[in-house]
């Protein structure tokens, strides 16, 4: 393993002061069922509505996102940092046990959706470019939900942080 460049090491420290909604990238389809936490997402026009989300390369749910084509990008709300916790890896619960709670519609949309999610987003693939160590994957909106009661969840400085309304 090769040593950080000064360079790299300053950007992934200023990257850290860069606030982030913490959101759950879920799919299902003929790859199967995956889903991670992510923070490298965000909307890239309303017309037509499109969201990007980047999705690293080494991640087991990587190929079955890319491969399935169709997502929900969950945006969390303040009370779900032990979800984030989960999907990203932290518990260690197998990926086919992280959706077996209430929580989860898993039959409406064709993908998983986090029932009380700040916004569920739910959308088609149609374009990807690989970046670096990651895949940017842009996602054709087809239905989104929201939840408007809450807060939101939030990364800064490598910990989540809870915003109220």
């Amino acid at each position: 393993m090769s040593e950080q460049t000064s360079s790299r090491s300053d950007f992934r420290s200023a990257m850290t002061n860069l606030s982030a909604a913490v959101t759950v990238v879920t799919t299902d389809g003929r790859r199967g069922r995956a889903g991670m936490t992510v923070s490298a997402a965000c909307s890239v026009t309303d017309s037509p509505p499109t969201v990007l989300v980047c999705v690293n390369r080494s991640s087991r749910s990587h190929d079955v996102l890319v491969g399935n084509g169709r997502l929900c990008l969950n945006v969390l709300g303040r009370e779900h940092e032990a979800l984030a916790m989960h999907f990203a890896g932290a518990t260690r619960v197998p990926t086919a046990e992280r959706f077996t709670d209430e929580r989860w519609d898993l039959g409406t949309y064709g993908v998983p959706v986090l029932r009380g999610a700040a916004a569920a987003v739910i959308g088609t693939v149609r374009h990807r470019r690989e970046a670096g160590s990651h895949t940017v994957l842009f996602v054709d909106v087809e239905q989104v939900r929201t939840d408007d009661d809450g807060g939101a969840l939030v990364y800064f400085r490598r910990r989540f942080h809870e915003i109220s309304a």
